[in-house]
Parts: structure tokens; C-alpha cells; sequence
């Protein structure tokens, strides 16, 4: 299984937990799976069936493009990252 890192924001719907381990052969299938999990993170992750638009995902440090499509391998690690906006 993969190891899934939850932002801060959205730990309150793991019990407080940093990461969770989530089976699925895909970023898609993962959050499937982390639904069935932790109710709740769907539709905290998702928006009108693609991630938020300000959120990214890393599968092994690395963001992805592919976002749900993405594959996610047996013992991957994967972080939803809020954007960061600001600047000058």
C-alpha cells in the first residue's frame, strides 16, 4: 500500500494522523480508497471530479501532471500539496 501524507488542514477527517496508509493503482483509486477510509477527504480533495485547483499532487517527490490519472505504485509515498500564492 501506498503511504498518503494529509495536509494539516485536512487531518481532522484522519484522527489527527500525518499519513495513512490507501491501496489503489491510480491517484483516482487512491482517494477511493482513502474515502472509504476516512469519509470525507473526497470532496475535500475534489472538485467537480479533478483535484481542487489548489492542490497538487507528488508521487515520490514528484508533482504530477496527470493528477488523478497519475500512477501510483505498491509503495509509493504521495502528498497533496496546497498551493502557495502570494508575491509581489
Amino acid at each position: 500500500m501506498a503511504t498518503v501524507f494529509i495536509p494539516a488542514p485536512l487531518r481532522e477527517l484522519t484522527g489527527g494522523r500525518a499519513a495513512v496508509e490507501a491501496a489503489g493503482a491510480t491517484v483516482g483509486e487512491l482517494i477511493d480508497d482513502l474515502e472509504r477510509r476516512c469519509p470525507g477527504l473526497r470532496q475535500r480533495l475534489l472538485e467537480g471530479g479533478r483535484l481542487r485547483p489548489n492542490l497538487s499532487v507528488a508521487v515520490d517527490g514528484e508533482i504530477s501532471p496527470l493528477g488523478l490519472r497519475e500512477k501510483v505504485p505498491p509503495e509509493a509515498e504521495v502528498h497533496f500539496v496546497t498551493a502557495i500564492q502570494g508575491g509581489v
